[in-house]
């Protein structure tokens, strides 16, 4: 098993704003529900339109559309925007190679493909045949492949796909060497691998939810199965449950050698406890290594009787310990690469050697070492980006992929005995890298800790207090944000745009403790970090309030929120995608338990209720206010952060807005969180998107 970083991408200023016929909203009816927090009342006036499958729903989701795409459809240069955008993204992308039992793998996009292909080839020059194509799934390219896992033996790929962007997954299998699809066919799993034993697999599953609520009901039960070649999905093996537990994930992996089975189990603190089995020896029980959920435990490898583990336990940045298979509880474990000033990211197993990623003000840095944890050498990369490698534990040919602000994922092929490498595989986009630079700055929020940021622009870009600005960031659950190449952002860039990333308090770009620093009673400090970058912005004359649009997904769509409500007077604009936008109800839909780790509940405490509502974007919203021009986004068929977070929110805040800036929602269909969206409709989303942002930041932008 693998640690998996589980991973969410000329212009003018014109001398006066835009001028549009102000939108006609549809009126949204209210309700009088009312829940009681702790003695206080809360109205909740838009609770019908949680009920995300009702006839009044989808009236409502149709008319608010109605009014978007009219909106949007009259900015001048959207057509001209989609065509760059489109001209943007079509090049190659592909995937550094896989090698699998001798033979080689990849995922390649030719560059308008709804979906990437996953071709294969007998040697890295041999000739590369389609092994599995995922837009022929669908006719809109609404099935994405969310995973590909060969049996140890090679004799059989399974491979997880999700429809209209669910977290649903459905795994098939496939005979490895004909292609031919088999009749193996299983339902309703979620957060799942297939992890291969013999000739079946284990999995992870709930039972069938009710129909018509598979998209917003809690989920709960989550199980292990063992499934056979060739038998049905109702004569799985149930390998593992724990009902006195249900809001908890449950997950399996097995060791390559098959004489190990990990099981994690997750959801209610910021890590996971591990447990293991032998398989060699029949009915062993479950074995439990740690007990501590607020820590986290990832296998790497097992070679011989040693697990190689990567984890957080005591050593908030990070640090590699191996366990004995014969002694594995945690208080036998030894330590073989300790914790350092940079934070471990990252650590795979390749040619017999440890290949450790680490984050320095959050952009990597490669490192190899011996199996005993002695450092051999420092692998210089590029220049400021990201890595990731690519290689088996025996074998030591090694791959490993780099991208940056302003350079597309390349594939290099790197001697791990001269500590050299040659680039293998290019992209060529339509653009020239050498008119863009990036910068990294460190500014105070607002209790003084220095906080780090990205800016990308163009070279000739002068500091004159005019300059349009895409300020991003997410700033929870741990998740680090380096740097990374979007096409999307180039017509921005190339007219003028500055593209900030901000590395907010809640990520783990400076350990644990970084995190911790943005969570729970401590989660105002994310959102004073946001707004700390932008007045740093303005206070160095890159821009002022008039130019700044803040964008954030999932999380960072509570960012965005958050920071609208507190601060309506420093952006323009404000693009809250996907975002957790009711913090008292959050936890009452699909998975959203789990995050209670960051956020709390409204149900913890007089406290932690008081706490959540004094930032809850939906209940923070004030009459007559004059909001930022903002444009609410979220899909049908969304089950992470479900769409009546955006549904309430959009609704409140056209009620509330002062009718000075637009206030639309777009609603996407047969769309999700975000992962597997197909081509066409992540171009048509962008298009909008950044329309609406150049449009009200006031561009003139030139295609």
């Amino acid at each position: 098993m693998k640690k998996v970083t589980l991973l969410m991408s000329g212009i003018m200023v014109m001398s006066c704003a835009p001028q549009q016929k102000k939108p006609v909203y549809p009126e949204t009816a209210k309700v009088d529900t009312v829940d009681v927090y702790f003695g206080t009342q809360v109205p909740d006036p838009y609770r019908w339109l949680e009920n995300d499958t009702s006839a009044a729903t989808t009236a409502w989701v149709e008319a608010q559309n109605k009014v978007t795409n009219e909106y949007l459809s009259q900015i001048p240069f959207r057509e001209n925007l989609l065509k760059r955008l489109t001209e943007l993204a079509d090049y190659e992308k592909i995937s550094a190679p896989v090698k699998k039992h001798g033979k080689y793998y990849f995922s390649k996009n030719d560059g308008l493909q709804n979906q990437s292909v996953f071709y294969v080839q007998d040697s890295l020059d041999g000739e590369p045949r389609v092994f599995l194509d995922p837009n022929k799934l669908s006719d809109d390219g609404t099935v994405a492949l969310t995973g590909l896992y060969f049996s140890h033996d090679g004799k059989y790929t399974a491979y997880t796909i999700s429809r209209s962007g669910s977290d649903w997954s459905e795994i098939y299998v496939m005979d490895t060497e004909s292609g031919k699809l088999l009749e193996d066919h299983i339902e309703w799993a979620k957060f799942t691998d297939a992890a291969w034993q013999g000739d079946g697999f284990y999995y992870s599953a709930y039972d069938a939810p009710t129909k018509g609520k598979e998209f917003s009901n809690v989920n709960e039960n989550h199980k292990i199965y063992y499934h056979k070649i060739g038998e049905p999905q109702s004569k799985d093996k149930l390998i593992y449950q724990n009902p006195a537990y249900p809001k908890r994930f449950y997950t399996s992996g097995t060791s390559e050698d098959e004489r190990i089975l990990f099981l994690t189990e997750s959801g209610a603190g910021r890590g996971n406890n591990l447990f293991i089995r032998d398989l060699k020896k029949p009915a062993s029980p479950f074995i439990q290594l740690t007990t501590d959920l607020d820590y986290q435990y990832y296998p790497i490898e097992v070679i011989g009787d040693r697990i190689y583990i990567y984890t957080n336990y005591a050593a908030p940045k990070n640090r590699i310990m191996v366990a004995d298979i014969n002694h594995p509880k945690l208080e036998d474990w030894k330590e073989l690469v300790p914790e350092s000033e940079a934070v471990l990211s990252n650590a795979e197993v390749i040619g017999g050697k440890l290949f450790l990623t680490y984050d320095k003000d959050a952009s990597n840095h490669a490192y190899v070492y011996d199996l005993d944890g002695k450092q051999l050498q420092e692998i210089e990369l590029p220049s400021l980006g990201s890595v990731g490698f690519s290689g088996n534990k025996d074998d030591k040919e090694c791959f490993f992929g780099f991208t940056s602000f302003t350079i597309p994922g390349a594939t290099y092929k790197y001697d791990m005995d001269k500590n050299s490498y040659e680039l293998y595989r290019a992209p060529k986009v339509q653009f020239n890298s050498d008119d863009f630079v990036t910068e990294q700055v460190f500014f105070p929020s607002k209790d003084g800790v220095k906080i780090p940021m990205f800016l990308t622009y163009k070279k000739d870009l002068k500091k004159d207090g005019k300059n349009p600005v895409f300020l991003y960031g997410y700033g929870g659950f741990g998740i680090s944000l380096n740097p990374g190449f979007s096409s999307n952002r180039i017509p921005f860039l190339e007219n003028g745009g500055i593209y900030a990333q901000v590395n907010l308090r809640g990520g783990s770009e400076y350990g644990e403790d970084w995190h911790v620093a943005g969570t729970k009673m401590q989660k105002q400090n994310v959102f004073d970090d946001f707004i700390s970058a932008a007045e740093y912005l303005i206070s160095q004359k890159y821009t002022d309030k008039d130019k700044i649009a803040i964008v954030g997904g999932s999380n960072g769509g509570l960012l965005v929120g958050a920071c609208m409500t507190q601060r309506p007077d420093l952006f323009r604009v404000a693009i809250p995608q996907v975002g957790v936008m009711d913090m008292l109800r959050y936890h009452k839909f699909t998975i959203g338990w789990n995050w209670a780790s960051d956020y709390g509940t409204s149900e913890d405490s007089k406290e932690m209720f008081e706490y959540l509502r004094g930032y809850s974007p939906l209940h923070n919203l004030k009459p007559g206010t004059k909001y930022p021009a903002t444009l609410v986004t979220t899909a049908d068929h969304d089950d992470r952060v479900v769409p009546a977070h955006s549904f309430k929110f959009a609704a409140t805040l056209q009620a509330d807005n002062d009718g000075t800036n637009p206030t639309l929602i777009r609603i996407d269909s047969k769309a999700g969180h975000g992962a597997g969206k197909p081509m066409a409709k992540v171009l048509e989303e962008q298009a909008d998107i950044y329309g609406f942002i150049m449009y009200n930041l006031g561009m003139k932008p030139k295609f």
